[in-house]
């Protein structure tokens, strides 16, 4: 069964039963439907999990990911004991936008996901920021 997102937010409201994953699925589609990476501004994809987060710079008009970075990187994981903090989100921000100057990126569009722009992703903003990225 298919619904049109309009239809899904007032099931939401309502309060009617649907499956968690449509209403990940309407979560994530409402704000990637307004941010889009072009090859000038790319895209900095954000992804969180308990343990660690993950962050790509992605060029969506070539549907190619320019740079990645996680807190499992080796320069991450030997400065910091764990993954899931905020300074070890931070460290990370920098780390990317260091590796996003050296390819002469320098403004960027910033994709939070289906996350709240609080926390880890706070942070992680704050460092690429702090490193020379314009957002």
């Amino acid at each position: 069964m298919k619904f049109s997102q309009r239809t899904l937010l007032k099931l939401k409201n309502k309060n009617k039963k649907l499956k968690p994953n449509k209403y990940k699925k309407l979560k994530r589609e409402s704000l990637r439907g307004q941010v889009k990476g072009t090859t000038e501004r790319p895209r900095l994809s954000v992804y969180r999990s308990n343990e660690n987060i993950y962050a790509q710079i992605i060029d969506d008009t070539n549907s190619q990911t320019l740079i990645s970075c996680s807190t499992l990187d080796r320069s991450i994981k030997l400065a910091l004991s764990t993954g899931r903090t905020c300074d070890a989100s931070k460290l990370m921000g920098e780390k990317l936008a260091e590796l996003s100057l050296k390819k002469n990126i320098t403004k960027i569009v910033f994709d939070r996901g289906p996350y709240l722009y609080h926390g880890r992703i706070k942070a992680l903003a704050d460092g690429a920021r702090a490193g020379g990225l314009q957002f």
